[in-house]
């Protein structure tokens, strides 16, 4: 019997799939966090993380109009450079969002640490949650899992309801602080320490690690539900613009009201970076004695990480199942229930792997900011794969044209380059070698493969095996803003990782393949035609 997904997704669900994964966790912690690094600069962050993504999401859209199959995002490279691109891609793809599972209920459960209860005091304790709140969190883990088991319509439909009140409740905290206590000193630096407290190297810091990132990666969902959506040449494009431009008004208000908020004579005292919470939006409530609006958003840090985490626990068993079709994952991941058309062993598998994050990261922060350069690492070969298919299978099905991708293409990849960059060392090196550990995974699904498809993954996967490597070299050697040893001073070490990355897209984009497999991908029922095949 052929199983396949079943497209049921319409396209405000679609929308409400990708909001409802940006906004998540990241509204409740993002404007404290980037403040810490950027003071008021952090309004600049928003902005300069909103547009890079905004050109990545509409690479995205055509990437995703043209390939509408489960999985999608962690197909796209596969298509545009063979296999080991796609692996590194999948990886990264698969280990950000999987990640982020457990960072979303991390982040429900720390927020319970700021209520006015006894026992909820010591949920989280210097910075970590306690092990009595990470069983509360896992619990919260099953519950997304379960929401996912039964069938995508229930899914769609429990995201669709869940989101309208989440796109609400932000809004309506950033106006109610506004309305209750703004202070125009605070957000034009005139307070204390200037607008740029740290220097542009706090406002690149904060774009990259601070969660900006982190919370815009939602935008993917539609993305990797693509083979469950309906008329998905139209429902796709609307669903990931659309979702990245809501939400961006909705973060940019909320940052601008929490600077606005925070008591001038703490952050006289302090300094924006002596100024955290466990509970950032629900104590400035308090203090201004809008008890109903901490109630709301005592409710709300339960809903819109727990709508999030649902959403993720959906697409990354559909990346699971891309990574199956791509020849890297074991067969029995990619089985759909013959019912509900629900890939029930992907999600099993998503659901230990969330416990593992649950156990090695205990703070929102940590795990943030993991999940921040992971995703950067998948913005950089999004471009990458729209231009080298541009090149090579001019002649696919294209619903949605990025226009001027001949600009905006190597621009997209210059600046995720730059975000790996401003992520700072280590970090930035130790994301590049979790990378690289998983390789082995590759090597032994590949072991079967014979020499001359192996010389074409390793062909066309030349320019990103030494750039990375190379990019983690100029972290270390870079400026001392962005923890690097000082070899390369501060201005002329972004300069030099523009050109380094400019050179390695033009690269890149001449050593992919005509992978005979987009044409089959390209099809609105090409998980129909791929069931067919591995049947």
């Amino acid at each position: 019997m052929q199983i396949t997904p079943k497209r049921e997704i319409g396209a405000w669900p679609l929308l409400f799939t990708g909001l409802g994964s940006i906004i998540g966790s990241g509204w409740l912690f993002g404007a404290e966090r980037a403040a810490v690094l950027a003071g008021p600069g952090a309004i600049i962050a928003w902005l300069i993380g909103g547009c890079v993504v905004l050109v990545i999401a509409g690479i995205a859209a055509e990437l995703g109009g043209m390939f509408p199959v489960s999985g999608g995002a962690v197909r796209f490279s596969r298509a545009s450079h063979g296999g080991l691109v796609g692996f590194i891609s999948a990886w990264a793809n698969w280990l950000a969002i999987a990640s982020a599972i457990s960072v979303e209920a991390e982040a429900s459960i720390q927020y319970m640490s700021s209520w006015p209860f006894s026992w909820t005091q010591g949920l989280f304790h210097d910075g970590e949650l306690t092990p009595v709140a990470l069983l509360m969190a896992g619990v919260l883990v099953v519950v997304y899992f379960l929401l996912n088991f039964w069938s995508v319509k229930l899914f769609a439909r429990s995201n669709a309801a869940i989101t309208v009140f989440k796109l609400v409740v932000p809004a309506l905290t950033g106006i109610a602080l506004i309305a209750a206590s703004f202070h125009p000193g605070n957000v034009s630096g005139a307070t204390a320490g200037g607008f740029l407290p740290n220097g542009a190297a706090g406002i690149l810091t904060a774009v990259a690690t601070s969660g900006i990132i982190f919370a815009f990666n939602g935008f993917q969902s539609p993305l990797n539900l693509a083979g469950e959506a309906r008329n998905p040449d139209r429902t796709i494009p609307f669903a990931v613009l659309g979702s990245v431009a809501l939400a961006f008004v909705v973060y940019v208000l909320l940052q601008v009201a929490y600077l606005g908020a925070v008591d001038p004579g703490q952050v006289k005292a302090h300094g924006w970076s002596g100024i955290t919470f466990s509970s950032p939006f629900a104590q400035l409530a308090l203090a201004f004695n809008l008890n109903w609006l901490a109630v709301l958003l005592y409710f709300d840090a339960f809903l819109s990480p727990s709508g999030t985490g649902t959403t993720y626990m959906a697409t990354t068993s559909r990346m699971i199942v891309g990574a199956q079709r791509n020849g890297t994952a074991p067969a029995v991941l990619g089985r759909l229930h013959p019912v509900w058309g629900v890939p029930r062993p992907a999600l099993w598998f998503n659901l230990g792997v969330a416990f593992v994050f649950l156990y090695f990261f205990r703070g929102w922060g940590s795990l943030a900011a993991v999940i921040s350069v992971t995703t950067v690492i998948c913005y950089m070969l999004m471009p990458m794969a729209a231009l080298t298919l541009r090149r090579n299978a001019a002649h696919l099905r294209r619903p949605i044209r990025m226009p001027g991708i001949g600009i905006l293409g190597p621009v997209g990849f210059v600046m995720s380059s730059l975000l790996l960059y401003w992520a700072r060392w280590p970090l930035t090196g130790e994301i590049i070698l979790l990378l690289a550990a998983a390789l082995p995974i590759y090597v032994w699904y590949r072991r079967n493969a014979s020499r001359a498809e192996l010389m074409s993954d390793l062909r066309c996967a030349w320019w990103l095996v030494l750039f990375l490597p190379i990019m983690a070299l100029l972290s270390f050697i870079g400026s001392r803003e962005f923890g690097g040893i000082g070899l390369l001073p501060y201005g002329w070490d972004m300069a030099v990782v523009a050109v380094v990355s400019l050179l390695f897209c033009f690269w890149g984009t001449r050593s992919g393949l005509a992978d005979p497999q987009v044409d089959d991908m390209s099809s609105p029922d090409a998980d129909l035609a791929e069931t067919t095949a591995l049947h």
